[in-house]
């Protein structure tokens, strides 16, 4: 079994909301989770925005996914 730390988000309906890495194949997976003691939830949400910019980063700079141009479709109205 692998372990991949990820960093989640409780909604107001109690539901866990997170971004997994592309290669999770979809199916049940094993949660545990950690709750702080006393975290403020700004400060929570700037450490989710974090991990998840550094888990696309990869995906962001690949230059394979500039496949449009200035010059591709029509403008929007």
């Amino acid at each position: 079994m692998n372990t991949i730390e990820l960093i989640g988000q409780v909604s107001e309906q109690h539901q866990l909301l997170a971004a997994v890495p592309s290669h999770i194949r979809p199916g049940l997976v094993k949660i545990i989770l950690e709750v702080p003691d006393d975290i403020d939830g700004n400060e929570m949400a700037n450490d989710w925005a974090k991990a998840v910019a550094h888990a696309w980063a990869a995906d962001w700079s690949d230059p394979r996914e500039d496949i449009y141009t200035l010059n591709d479709g029509k403008p929007v109205q």
